[in-house]
Formats: structure tokens, sequence, C-alpha cells
């Protein structure tokens, strides 16, 4: 198991981490040998959306031994009502349901206290100037919450949390179909076969303005929703036409800017080993960019995917990164200090170029490679 910095919260985080829902209805029995599994992997993170108090009771048995070293990214504004989860924005609602969550957990603090579904700039801004992000700070401020994030599935919104200053982790759902679409706060959307019914033509560039933005300021993301709720793992349901492995889903996802963790959606060993092959995969089994190139309704044309096809540059470059920094910069419209210092830490960069064209005929998505390195050098200098 690789393990990430999680933005600027310092945590080292397991590429491949746990999310919640599958262990809904499960016995004690399943519920430890799903744990069993992940934590013999070495999995140290998890997503705890559901206020369930039957999946609390799982978690807290199975990390109890191990609490200190394992990353809890649990929700505010969840309740249980009814044997049944809800969201909430009643603040009273969301204090006793935390509480009971940490009691459930047999825990004092969470690691992350991530604010539910906020899916609309509109929503984030009363969560951010209301009593809610008062309740989270405060808690922040005594202990029980150590950093702060936001679940999203929308760039617009997503964005104007990142740029707050107020959180430190993003989850929102990365996927190469998802990145397609433009934000709305009707996250149905995002599976609607309507929406992929047309030609598709590249990244949306509020997404990729996200991602640069969560990398420059420092805050990690964990994802949700890498496998599009499984239909990217099916020829017939998938929106692209094309089916994917769960290995190249997860590359694609641990491959954007500022992503830390996969929050993987499992119910079943198998689907959980499914996930955790990621780890001793090769690089042929984590290549995402043949068969994005043969997507029947999706493009990617001269856009730079981070999918390392270019390599090997005779003179060393890693081009996909040199790109990334470019990219991260051109984000800003200057060049931030840390995008500056890891550029110049690189053992080869844009200006050692020689132009000599063999990127370019590797790449998949016809990317003009040289003009790219030609305008790093220019940015950063030799």
């Amino acid at each position: 198991m690789e393990y990430r910095v999680l933005g600027r919260t310092g945590l080292m985080v397991s590429e491949i981490a746990l999310g919640c829902e599958g262990f809904n209805n499960k016995s004690e029995a399943e519920a430890d040998a799903l744990f069993a599994q992940a934590l013999a992997a070495g999995v140290n993170c998890m997503d705890v959306y559901t206020p369930n108090p039957a999946v609390h009771a799982h978690i807290a048995r199975n990390i109890s031994t191990c609490r200190d070293k394992f990353v809890l990214q649990a929700h505010l504004c969840t309740v249980w009502q009814d044997g049944q989860y809800k969201a909430t924005r009643k603040l009273d609602e969301v204090k006793a349901s935390f509480a009971a969550m940490l009691e459930n957990l047999h825990t004092d603090y969470v690691d992350i206290g991530m604010i539910h579904y906020v899916d609309s700039p509109q929503l984030w801004a009363e969560i951010a100037e209301g009593p809610i992000m008062a309740y989270a700070l405060a808690e922040k401020a005594a202990g029980r919450i150590r950093h702060l994030g936001v679940s999203s599935h929308n760039p617009k919104a997503a964005l104007a949390a990142v740029e707050s200053g107020l959180i430190d982790v993003l989850m929102f759902s990365v996927n190469p179909c998802y990145d397609l679409l433009p934000g709305e706060e009707d996250c149905d959307h995002l599976w609607d076969a309507e929406s992929y019914s047309g030609q598709l033509t590249n990244m949306d560039p509020e997404r990729e303005a996200l991602y640069e933005t969560c990398q420059r300021l420092g805050v990690g993301i964990t994802v949700m929703k890498a496998f599009g709720g499984g239909d990217l793992l099916s020829e017939e349901l998938s929106p692209a036409g094309r089916a994917l492995t769960a290995v190249q889903c997860l590359h694609y996802a641990l491959t954007r800017p500022a992503v830390a963790c996969i929050m993987a959606g499992v119910h079943t060993a198998e689907q959980l080993a499914a996930s955790l092959a990621y780890t001793g995969a090769t690089a042929e089994e984590k290549d995402y960019a043949a068969a994005f190139a043969s997507f029947p309704r999706i493009r990617w044309q001269g856009h730079c995917m981070y999918c390392g096809h270019c390599a090997p540059c005779p003179k060393g470059i890693d081009v996909a990164t040199v790109t990334k920094f470019l990219n991260l910069a051109k984000a800003q419209g200057e060049v931030p200090e840390t995008v500056r210092e890891h550029y110049a830490a690189l053992d080869a960069t844009g200006s050692d170029c020689i132009g000599c064209g063999a990127c370019e005929k590797r790449c998949p998505f016809g990317v003009e490679i040289r003009a790219n390195m030609a305008a790093a050098t220019e940015l950063f200098g030799k």
C-alpha cells in the first residue's frame, strides 16, 4: 500500500480507503471480515457518512486497537431517524447526531469533520456564514474535529468552499465521465444517460480549475464515486460506451491534482479485492489512456491526461509533471512559490527539451508537448 499526504493536514492516508455504504446491513462477521481484509492490506482511512449506529458499532469494534493510526473522515449534517439516514441543516440535530457518532465510535475526536453534501454555491454561502460553520469551528477548537472538510458533487460549490480558507479537505466525485460535465445543483445528472448522449470533448474547465486550486492551496481531495456507482465497470452501463477496470478508474482519480485517496465503496470481499489489486497492479494494468482513446462518444483531444504515455524522454523529463506544474501556474495567473520550488527540484525541466517530438508521437491525445515545454521554460525560466 502506498500512502499520500492529505494536503495541508499532514495526515498520511492510504491510497485505497474505505467507503462505509457497503457496511450497511452487514452482520458482525461480515463486517469484521471486510475490515480484516482491508487492514491487512494497509488501509488506514475510512469515510463515515452514515449516522447508522449499527455501522458505527462495526467500525468501533474493528479500529479499537489502531484508533490513533486510523484516519476517520466523518460527516456532520446527517441524522438517523426512523431507522434511516437523512441530511439535515438544523443545528440541534447536527449537534446531537455528531455527539452520538463520537459515542458510538468510542472516540473523542474525528480526524476530518466533513460538512455533508454541499451541492450549490448558495448552500455553501449559507453554511459558511451561519451557525453550522460556527459550530464546526468550535468543535475544531475543542479538538473533537482535527480538520474541516466539505463533501460535494458540484465544482462551483466546491471551489467556493476551497477558496474560503475554511476547509482543509474536499470530498469530491472524481471519474473520467463526471469530469466532462459542468457543475449544477442536480447531481442526478452526473449518472443520467441523457447527459452523455452527445459528443463530449475534454474535461469541464471548472472541474479542472477545482483540482488545480486544491493543489495550489493545499486542500487535499478524498474521492467518492470513482467507479460512477459501478457503471464505469460495465460496458452496458458505462456512459462512455466502454467498460473500464477498477484499477484504471482508481489510477485516473489518483493522477488528478491534489487527490490523496479513494474512498472505495465495497459491498463484498471480491469488490474490496478488486480495489486493493491497485496496490500490486502493473503500469500496463493501470493504463487508462488506450481505453479513453477508444471511447466512441468521448474525446480528450489535445488535453494532457497525465497518463505518462509520452515517456520515456531521452533527456529524462517527466513530461506529465512538468505539464501539471504548468497548468497549476496558468490557473493561478502567476507562479505560486510552492509550484516554483517543486518545479525547480525536478531532475529535468522544460528547458531540457531538445524538441525531438518522440513524446508527441506516443501521446494518445495529440497534446502539443513541445509547445508546453517551451511555455514552461518561458514561465519558470531555465
